[in-house]
Formats: C-alpha cells, sequence, structure tokens
C-alpha cells in the first residue's frame, strides 16, 4: 500500500451505469476500472458517491483528490491532471417515440417547447452556451428525466449516453420502444479520471500505466463487454 494513502481521496457521482450506488454498493463501469487499476498500484484510498456539485466542489478546492468519469474539455484541461481515456460517449437527446412532430434538425430542438436537464453539470451548461432558452432544469436526479418525459410533464430530455438510458429504462420497465433517440448529437467525447494539481506526478503516472496494461491485458475491454451486455 502506498504510504499516505489517507491523504488522498476518491470521489464521484451518481451517473449510470458508469458510477452509480446499488444496493449500497458503490459500483458501475468507471468504478471498477478505478478498482482494478488501484490493485495494480497497491493503493486503497477511501471512494465516496456525492452528489455532482458537491463531487465537483471537493475536486476542485481538497487537496489530493481523484474524481472519476469526467468529460475532458478545454476548459477543463489545465484544471487538472488526467488518467485515461477509459471509453468515447455522445450524448444525445430522447422524446418519447409517439411525439409528434418527430425532432431532426438542431433548428427544431432549439425552438421545442421545453427540454429538461439535470440541474448542474457539464451538460446544462453546454446547452446553455449554444443557446438554448428553453431549458428547465430542475431534475436532480437522472431518473426524474425519465419519468418527466413519460408522464408528459417534458418534450424532450438531454442527461445520458445510450447506455446510460439503456441502464435507466430497466431500472424504470421502460418498453424499448418507448423512446426515441433525437438524431443530434450534442456532445462527444472521453470520459477520463481527473486529479487535482497538487497529486503527486509519480502517482498519476502509476494510475495510467496500470490503465494502459488493463488495456493491454484485455481486462479493460472484459470489463466494458460486461457493461455494454448488461445495457443492451
Amino acid at each position: 500500500m502506498r504510504a499516505h494513502a489517507d491523504t488522498y481521496q476518491v470521489v464521484t457521482e451518481e451517473w449510470a451505469p458508469y458510477n452509480y450506488e446499488e444496493n449500497g454498493q458503490l459500483t458501475g463501469l468507471t468504478t471498477e476500472i478505478v478498482r482494478a487499476i488501484m490493485a495494480r498500484t497497491g493503493d486503497d484510498f477511501a471512494m465516496a458517491l456525492l452528489p455532482s456539485m458537491r463531487a465537483s466542489r471537493e475536486l476542485k478546492t481538497r487537496p489530493k483528490t481523484i474524481m472519476y468519469s469526467l468529460f475532458r474539455t478545454p476548459e477543463r484541461e489545465p484544471l487538472y491532471k488526467w488518467v485515461g481515456p477509459i471509453v468515447e460517449e455522445s450524448i444525445y437527446p430522447y422524446q418519447r417515440a409517439n411525439a409528434a412532430p418527430p425532432i431532426h434538425s438542431l433548428e427544431q430542438l432549439l425552438r421545442a417547447p421545453q427540454i429538461t436537464t439535470r440541474h448542474a453539470g457539464l451538460i446544462p451548461e453546454l446547452l446553455q452556451s449554444l443557446g438554448f432558452t428553453n431549458l428547465d432544469r430542475s431534475a436532480t436526479k437522472n431518473q426524474q428525466l425519465y419519468r418527466m418525459l413519460l408522464a408528459g410533464r417534458t418534450d424532450i430530455i438531454i442527461g445520458d449516453t445510450a447506455a446510460g438510458v439503456a441502464y435507466y429504462s430497466r431500472q424504470l420497465n421502460i418498453a424499448p420502444n418507448a423512446l426515441r433517440q433525437v438524431p443530434i448529437e450534442i456532445y462527444r467525447s472521453s470520459l477520463y479520471i481527473a486529479f487535482s494539481l497538487d497529486c503527486d506526478d509519480a502517482l498519476v503516472a502509476a494510475w495510467s500505466e496500470a490503465l494502459e496494461q488493463l488495456d493491454q491485458s484485455g481486462e479493460l475491454t472484459r470489463i466494458r463487454l460486461r457493461y455494454e451486455r448488461i445495457d443492451g
């Protein structure tokens, strides 16, 4: 075990299927990868699932903090040290499959009566910067997006990758043909592990090397495929 392990902490937020809590246990695709990395490096850092805004605040303000999974954006690039990529993902809008008319263009999306997204995070900030003035940012949990959409309380939701939509559809018993993916890619990027700038370079290098070893050994692919199978 690495010396001074208690001075480091690993934080994440609820974002299935990458990091989430199930039956009181922290799990998910990226959670498994982080644990596999620590098994290789000999680290045993405390891991905590926190509300999204608090997790981000911990990464920004608390020394020796590691957070996953984060999209690596130009704005975030100089703020942290990075290990990855873990997986590349895209974010699309979703509407009810029987919604009329179906949305096919960005112009239609901008004119939609209401788009519901999470109250905080990269996606709502991105949508606002793109000029969306029809945003409802009332959802504090991803499940709320789907419940609101199916109940007719919103027209469109934006917040999850396809794997995330599949996960929540299963959790909420949503029929496979009930939702329609709007063919407009809102965002595409790779997920990474972010380290506060005061984290030791040797630690960051060790995690990066461990991730590379997991990739070369096939373990990374095995973890990913397990979640892809789970998520249809």
